[in-house]
């Protein structure tokens, strides 16, 4: 049986945190900001916590980056 493999576009967008929550980037941030409020773009600073939904997937995903 081969080795799972990891999924490099999860690896590169999602941490995981001690106890096993899903870290993310806020979406949005990227281009086009100038159109947002200021309290709009302050508020996608920074890191958010995934749903607990997709966390498992999210997990699978990442392979040996999960632990």
């Amino acid at each position: 049986m081969p080795k799972m493999k990891t999924h490099k576009g999860t690896k590169k967008r999602f941490r995981l945190t001690a106890t096993g929550k899903v870290k993310h980037r806020h979406s949005g941030t990227s281009h086009l900001a100038a159109r947002m409020s200021q309290k709009r773009k302050r508020n996608l600073r920074g890191t958010g916590v995934g749903d607990k939904v997709e966390a498992q997937r999210i997990r699978d995903a990442l392979g040996r980056y999960s632990y």
